[in-house]
C-alpha cells in the first residue's frame, strides 16, 4: 500500500517543509490530505502543526488510525470533508498544501485561488501537480486528454495567479516506478486471490493497459513535481 499517494518520497516531503520553512510554531493546510502520508512526516520531521481535509471516509478512517499509532495528535488532526466546500479562517495558515488533487476545485489555477486566502502573509501554496515533459504527444497515447500542460505552463499559472514559483520539487523515474509498481504488485496479488470474481476479468484487462501505457509513453512523457508559490508581503508585492 502506499505510504504516500503521489509520485514521491518522504525525503521530498521533508524537503517541501524546509523549502516552505516549516517548524514548531508553524500550522499548515492539507488539502485532499489521503491516508495521512505527507501531514505525518512533516509532522514528525519538522515539528509543525498540520490540520488536513479529506473526502473518503476510508482514507479519513486509516489517517486518524495512523496518527494515533504514532502519537503526534497533538500535531496533526484530519477533517472528514470535501475540501471544495470546506471554509478555513483567513491567513491562519504558514502553508497550504495540495498534493496531486487539483482536481478537488476543478483546476490547477482554480486551487491556487482557493488556497491563497488561507495562507498568511509572507506564506506559501504547494500544488503536486502533473506536466507534460514534451509535446505533442504520440497519437497512440492513451489518457491524451487530462488537463495538464508543460512544466513552464504549469509555473505560468501560479504566476498569473500572483504568486511566484520559488521552488519545484520534481519526481524521479525512481519516485514514478515506485508509486506505478506498487499499483501492479496490489492487483496481481488481489486477481491471485480472487480469481473467481466476475469482475476479475474487467480488472485485468485495465491492469494491463495503464501498465503497458506507462511503460510505451507515460514514464517518459508524464512528469510531476510539486510547485511552492509564495505569497508576497503587500508591501513586495507593491514594489514588485
Amino acid at each position: 500500500m502506499h505510504e504516500l499517494q503521489n509520485p514521491t518520497s518522504e525525503e521530498k516531503i521533508v524537503l517541501l517543509g524546509k523549502r516552505l520553512s516549516l517548524g514548531p510554531e508553524s500550522r499548515v493546510l492539507d488539502i485532499a490530505s489521503g491516508r495521512g502520508g505527507p501531514a505525518l512526516v512533516l509532522a514528525r520531521e519538522l515539528g509543525c502543526v498540520v490540520h488536513g481535509v479529506e473526502i473518503s471516509a476510508d482514507f479519513h478512517a486509516v489517517a486518524v488510525e495512523r496518527v494515533a499509532a504514532a502519537g503526534l495528535e497533538d500535531r496533526v488532526s484530519f477533517e472528514l470533508e470535501d475540501g471544495a466546500k470546506a471554509t478555513f479562517e483567513p491567513e491562519a495558515y504558514d502553508a497550504a498544501l495540495c498534493l496531486g488533487a487539483s482536481f478537488v476545485y476543478g483546476s490547477l489555477a482554480d486551487t491556487v485561488d482557493a488556497l491563497v486566502p488561507a495562507v498568511r502573509s509572507g506564506g506559501h501554496v504547494a500544488v503536486g501537480e502533473p506536466y507534460w515533459r514534451r509535446l505533442p504527444l504520440p497519437d497512440d497515447f492513451e489518457d491524451r486528454d487530462e488537463p495538464w500542460t508543460t512544466l513552464e505552463g504549469t509555473v505560468l499559472v501560479f504566476e498569473t495567479s500572483g504568486l511566484p514559483v520559488v521552488s519545484v520539487i520534481a519526481s524521479s523515474e525512481d519516485d514514478w516506478d515506485r508509486y506505478e509498481t506498487l499499483h501492479w504488485q496490489t492487483v496481481e496479488r488481489w486477481l491471485a486471490a480472487n480469481g473467481d470474481d466476475p469482475d476479475a476479468p474487467e480488472i485485468r484487462r485495465r491492469h494491463e493497459r495503464w501498465k503497458w501505457n506507462y511503460l510505451r509513453h507515460q514514464r517518459e512523457l508524464l512528469g510531476w513535481a510539486i510547485f511552492v508559490g509564495w505569497k508576497r508581503p503587500e508591501s513586495a508585492a507593491t514594489s514588485a
